[in-house]
This record gives structure tokens, C-alpha cells and sequence, in this order.
């Protein structure tokens, strides 16, 4: 009976470790632009929080505005 046992386990580890020995795909050219500009709305906000001066509050706003809007044309 522990044979039985066994051998599934052995079966199950060698199955795991194949499913994570199988490279991912690539990813797409849409995913990695969406990537880039979540990061860079990211570090717009970050900006943001972190701007004194008006003009550069309203220029990174401005920014944080225009990644979501390219952000949601990607959806």
C-alpha cells in the first residue's frame, strides 16, 4: 500500500517541478506598454504628493491625467 502512495507522490513532484521548469510567454507589446505607463503613473503620483510649487502641481496633474487616459485606451 505505501508503494501506491509513493509513487503518486514521486508522480505529483516530478509534475510540479515540470510546470515550473516551463518558461511563461513573453509578455505582448500592449502588456509591457501597459507596465510602463502604470509605473510611470506611479512615480506621477508619487511626484505629486511630494510638489510644492503650483506650476509643478499642475504639470504632474496634468501627467497623472494623461497616463490613466492612455491607460484606459489599453483596456
Amino acid at each position: 500500500m505505501s508503494r501506491g502512495w509513493e509513487s503518486k507522490d514521486v508522480e505529483s513532484q516530478q509534475a510540479e517541478r515540470e510546470s515550473r521548469e516551463r518558461p511563461s510567454p513573453p509578455p505582448t507589446e500592449q502588456e509591457r506598454r501597459r507596465q510602463s505607463l502604470e509605473l510611470s503613473l506611479t512615480a506621477a503620483k508619487r511626484d505629486l504628493a511630494a510638489a510644492k510649487h503650483p506650476r509643478h502641481q499642475a504639470m504632474l496633474a496634468e501627467a497623472v491625467r494623461h497616463l490613466e487616459a492612455e491607460i484606459a485606451k489599453l483596456v
